[in-house]
C-alpha cells in the first residue's frame, strides 16, 4: 500500500459522510428534517454527507441522537479521530531523523499497553530486534526516506522500547511468517544472532511466539504487518506512512484476522525447530 495521505484523508472523509447519509435514511429523515432537528442549515447536511465539510464531534452526537442511532456514536467518533491525526507520513516524520520514525513518540503508548498482538510477514518486530539487525534495517530506511543520519539515536530508541518485554503485567502474542526469518538485514552473522535472539525471548513467560511455515494452507493472508495494542488501537506501516486504526469495528476485524493466523501458526517446540532449521541453513 502506498496511498497518498491527502487522497486517503479525503476518501475517509467521504466515507464518513456516506455513513452519516445511511444513518439519516435508515431513520426515514430528509435532509431538511434532519437540519431542523439539529438546528443547522440544510445545505450543511448535504456538505457533511458528501464529504465536502468535516463534521465536529458535537455534529456526530446530535446527528445520531436525531436519528435514534446513538449506538453508532463511538465508531463515528473514532473515525473522526483517525481523520484528525492517524495518518503520519514517514517522509515528513523523517525530517527530524529516524528516531522519530521508529517510535520516539510512543513512550506513553508503551507504558499504558498491557497486551500486544503483533503480526509481521517479512521483518522481525522491533521489540525483538538485536542492535545490529535494527541498525541494518534503519540504515536502509534512512537512505530510502532521505532522512538525517541519526542511526545511533534511532537504535537506542528502539532498544529502550524493548524494556517493556520485562515489565510486570505485560503480555506479547507474536506471529511471524517464516519469510520474516529468511529476510536479511545485514550479513549472515547478523541474521544468525537475530534468530538466536528469537529463541531466547521465546522462553520469557510473557511471550507467546508463533511461526507460520511457508506453503501452509490458511484461511487468511494479511496484506501488511500490524500491531494491536490492548484491543483499542491498531498500527501498521506502508513504505510511505504509518497508519493508526481506532474505530472499534475495524479493530475487531484485525482481532479476527489475528485469531485466524493464530490457528495456523506453530508454537513451542515446533516453532523452535523451524527457527533452528532456518538458522542452520545460514551455515
Amino acid at each position: 500500500m502506498t496511498t497518498n495521505p491527502g487522497s486517503s484523508a479525503k476518501a475517509a472523509l467521504q466515507a464518513l459522510g456516506a455513513r452519516l447519509r445511511e444513518i439519516r435514511k435508515e431513520a426515514g429523515l430528509t435532509g431538511r428534517a434532519l437540519a431542523a432537528a439539529t438546528g443547522q442549515h440544510y445545505t450543511r447536511v448535504s456538505k457533511l454527507e458528501s464529504g465536502v465539510q468535516r463534521p465536529t464531534a458535537a455534529d456526530i452526537r446530535e446527528w445520531c441522537q436525531a436519528c435514534g442511532a446513538e449506538a453508532e456514536v463511538s465508531d463515528l467518533l473514532a473515525t473522526l479521530r483517525v481523520l484528525d491525526s492517524a495518518y503520519l507520513e514517514h517522509r515528513r516524520a523523517a525530517r527530524d531523523g529516524m528516531k522519530r520514525v521508529v517510535g520516539a513518540n510512543t513512550v506513553e503508548l508503551y507504558q499504558r499497553t498491557t497486551h500486544w498482538r503483533i503480526y509481521e510477514h517479512n521483518v522481525i518486530p522491533g521489540l525483538f530486534q538485536t542492535p545490529d539487525y535494527c541498525a541494518a534495517m534503519i540504515s536502509f530506511w534512512t537512505g530510502f526516506l532521505d532522512a538525517p543520519n541519526d542511526l545511533e539515536e534511532a537504535v537506542a530508541v528502539r532498544m529502550e522500547r524493548q524494556k517493556a518485554l520485562y515489565q510486570r503485567g505485560k503480555r506479547f502474542a507474536v506471529i511471524l511468517e517464516e519469510q520474516a526469518l529468511r529476510t536479511w538485514f545485514g550479513d549472515a552473522e547478523t541474521q544468525a544472532n537475530q534468530l538466536d535472539r528469537l529463541l531466547t525471548l521465546m522462553s520469557l513467560p510473557s511471550v507467546a511466539l508463533g511461526v507460520i511455515p511457508l506453503m501452509t494452507e490458511r484461511g487468511a493472508v494479511p496484506s501488511a504487518g500490524f500491531w494491536i495494542y490492548d484491543d483499542s488501537l491498531v498500527s501498521l506501516e506502508t513504505p510511505t506512512a504509518s497508519i493508526e486504526v481506532t474505530r472499534p469495528s475495524e479493530v475487531e476485524l484485525y482481532l479476527r484476522m489475528f485469531d485466524n493466523l493464530h490457528g495456523v501458526a506453530r508454537y513451542g517446540k515446533p516453532a523452535r525447530e523451524l527457527i533452528t532449521r532456518v538458522a542452520r541453513e545460514l551455515a
